[in-house]
């Protein structure tokens, strides 16, 4: 019996040992978070300052690692086939829209992600060459259409934001304008400056607001529902005679799919409040984006869907094909 005892004793006490890992509370270890662009830009930014939320709430550490690539692709891929046990999360994009109607998807943007909150958008932008004739999107129309296919737009590439926000405009003013596709968006403004072309979209203020306030380029209108803080007097497409053609880049925070709901309820409820803070929004105002953390893990995921049906919409009737 004392034998029995005994045993029994050291198997309570040895319990504990051989508890498993689940069994801690989470998070009781860093966390990562994959963004898929290069490091030092504004979407780099937007994952930055989710880390630095997360950290402060969950009191644990969150370490960004960049895997740019394909657009976004390559690191969505990568967060898609990561486990589910809210230690790897990533900064989700309108690439999760777009990327699957041009054949660039190595994922399924609804079966393999838990979406957690939408955060920002970024604030697209037309500018122009000051010798451009045109001063709004009316009189960039009606040039166009006197001269068909002979402005010349650039863009970061095919079939990119500022690409798409064009391809929109131009259906619904019915012209035509010559497409001009860069490898960056400093490049673009280098040669808007120079003449090369005369038009060009942006897809955030980042490059484009120091051009403009130096007077080197003209804003013609931003692409958002509202007009940006930033160039108060610049109309947006839509007061341009143009009310189809809202254009928002969202970037947002989500995890692979089968990710507890605790864990992305937890994660949602810090990142909302944290996004409120003044420096949180101080530091986003001051590269043209706008803090949207209301959206709930039901809404951001109806959110991207709606935003999938829209762009699918969008490059069929431009007959848009990946390059």
């Amino acid at each position: 019996m004392k034998t029995r005892n005994l045993l029994l004793s050291l198997a309570l006490l040895a319990w504990p040992l051989l508890a498993p890992a689940q069994a801690q509370p989470w998070p009781s270890k860093p966390i990562k978070l994959i963004v898929p662009f290069p490091a030092g830009g504004p979407t780099d930014l937007v994952g930055r300052e989710a880390a630095n939320i997360l950290r402060a709430a969950l009191g644990q550490a969150v370490v960004v690692e960049n895997r740019a690539g394909g657009n976004g692709t390559v690191g969505l891929e990568v967060l898609a086939k990561s486990a589910p046990d809210g230690y790897t999360i990533g900064l989700t994009a309108i690439t999760l829209s777009i990327a699957p109607h041009l054949g660039q998807a190595p994922f399924d943007p609804f079966k393999d992600f838990a979406p957690i909150t939408n955060l920002v958008s970024m604030t697209p932008i037309v500018v122009a060459n000051p010798a451009l004739p045109a001063n709004n999107l009316r009189e960039v129309a009606a040039y166009a259409q006197a001269n068909p296919g002979k402005l010349a737009f650039g863009t970061p590439g095919v079939a990119t934001i500022p690409h798409l926000g064009a391809e929109m405009l131009q259906k619904a003013g019915n012209f035509k304008l010559l497409h001009v596709p860069f490898k960056g968006a400093t490049q673009q403004i280098q040669d808007l400056i120079g003449g090369s072309t005369l038009l060009d979209f942006q897809s955030s203020l980042v490059v484009a607001l120091p051009q403009v306030k130096a007077g080197k380029i003209k804003p013609i209108a931003v692409l958002t529902a509202k007009r940006a803080p930033q160039l108060p007097e610049v109309p947006t497409a839509a007061e341009s005679g143009f009310p189809s053609v809202i254009v928002a880049p969202w970037f947002g925070i989500g995890g692979p799919a089968g990710m507890p709901a605790d864990m992305v309820k937890k994660m949602h409820e810090a990142l909302v409040k944290g996004m409120q803070g003044k420096e949180a929004v101080d530091r986003f105002t001051a590269i043209g984006a706008a803090i949207s953390t209301h959206a709930s893990p039901e809404e951001f995921t109806a959110y991207i869907r709606s935003e999938y049906n829209r762009w699918g919409e969008v490059i069929r009737a431009a007959n848009i094909k990946a390059e």
